[in-house]
């Protein structure tokens, strides 16, 4: 029954942390992230990362992105389609620079810079979401703007991985039009059923006279998308949050929204936010401070930097650029799944893996009280 103690330590701690982080002007979600290095190896040991807490916070990641996609005004995401596309690749150029030149600096390999310049454009606004949601701005300008950025980046670093991996020939079978092909098909057939079998699928499980069954219905939706998108190369959060955007067209969005909110962020989404902070171990980090150091003030500076300059030359003024640039920081989730493949395919030393993790989970606990600083109204 530990994973039944696990449980109380996260859902007990991560609402107390949460309300003294709002009770000091910071978003919740940063008191949650906190808690989870607290509470893990890196602090009190109290929690483990296990097989449970991986499935349940991957089950809790997809829920957040997909009541992000409920709550998404379509229309706002179609008029900042442009600014997103050049938030997106902003957003992964000087990153990418950034990386290789780190890399080179403390004397990488050539392959091993060019994947500190892949890991480094990733972005995971899931952190983001929240901090969106929270202060009610998932539907501004600027933050419709984020969110397609965000499917963008993903698509693109993925595409930069395959090619380093081919390149260096760690993953020599791998076809460049066959992975882009995958891409497509994934927007095509997710476009195509989000507007004929998604309706059809809500309209013929709702009724069903069994507890639950819209909520069901719309899980089984969720999943599907997450599970295709997964099958086809994508992060499995692109998959959640198109599936959220397929039922906010139809007329259970509303009863969808209402009822799912309660489960995610009861059990689920808490337990996404701690998993974050239970892969940090400060254990032989001490001799690579510096580079932790100067690869965290790389990664936010050309986050926040390239995804602003993106906005700034598609129209939006400097604040909104900044506060664009500050939502695309965190690397989160896909990060830590694109360090993994670098350590298992060679691209990353093992030695600079911990330090690596570490900065993910610095650029993650960075980005909501940035985000809110940004958002404040200006005197």
């Amino acid at each position: 029954m530990e994973f039944i103690f696990y449980l109380i330590l996260i859902l007990l701690f991560t609402k107390l942390a949460g309300d003294v982080s709002l009770r000091l002007g910071q978003p919740a979600v940063l008191g949650k992230l906190i808690v989870g290095i607290i509470l893990g190896p890196a602090v009190l040991g109290w929690v483990h990362d296990s097989e449970f807490i991986h499935y349940i916070s991957e089950i809790g990641v997809l829920m957040l992105m997909f009541i992000a996609g409920l709550e998404t005004d379509l229309d706002q995401l179609r008029k900042n389609w442009k600014s997103a596309f050049a938030v997106a690749v902003g957003g992964i150029i000087l990153p990418f620079v950034g990386g290789y030149f780190i890399g080179d600096w403390f004397g990488f390999s050539y392959y091993n810079s060019l994947f500190m310049g892949v890991i480094l454009s990733a972005t995971s606004v899931s952190i983001s979401v929240q901090v969106l949601k929270d202060m009610n701005k998932l539907n501004s300008r600027e933050g419709s703007t984020i969110l397609g950025a965000a499917v963008v980046d993903d698509i693109l670093v993925v595409v930069l991985l395959a090619v380093l991996m081919s390149f260096s020939g760690t993953e020599a079978d791998m076809s460049l039009g066959l992975l882009i092909g995958k891409k497509v098909l994934f927007f095509v057939v997710a476009i195509l059923a989000g507007g004929f079998l998604v309706p059809w699928v809500m309209k013929w499980l709702a009724p069903l006279r069994v507890t639950e069954a819209t909520i069901t219905a719309a899980l089984v939706v969720c999943f599907g998308y997450a599970y295709f998108a997964e099958l086809m190369g994508m992060a499995g959060i692109i998959g959640a949050f198109a599936a959220g955007i397929a039922i906010s067209q139809t007329p259970f969005k509303h009863t969808v929204e209402e009822k799912l909110e309660p489960i995610a962020y009861s059990i689920f989404v808490p337990v996404f936010f701690v998993s974050i902070g239970l892969s940090v171990s400060f254990t032989g980090v001490g001799g690579q401070l510096g580079f932790v150091i100067v690869v965290t003030l790389v990664a936010i500076l050309t986050k926040m930097l390239g995804g602003g300059l993106g906005a700034r030359f598609t129209g939006f003024n400097n604040r909104s650029s900044l506060i664009i640039g500050s939502g695309m920081i965190s690397r989160g989730e896909v990060a830590l799944i694109i360090a993994a493949t670098g350590l298992e395919s060679g691209l990353l030393l093992q030695q600079y893996f911990t330090s690596v993790i570490i900065v993910v989970i610095i650029t993650t606990l960075v980005t909501p009280p940035l985000l809110k600083y940004m958002f404040r109204e200006p005197n």
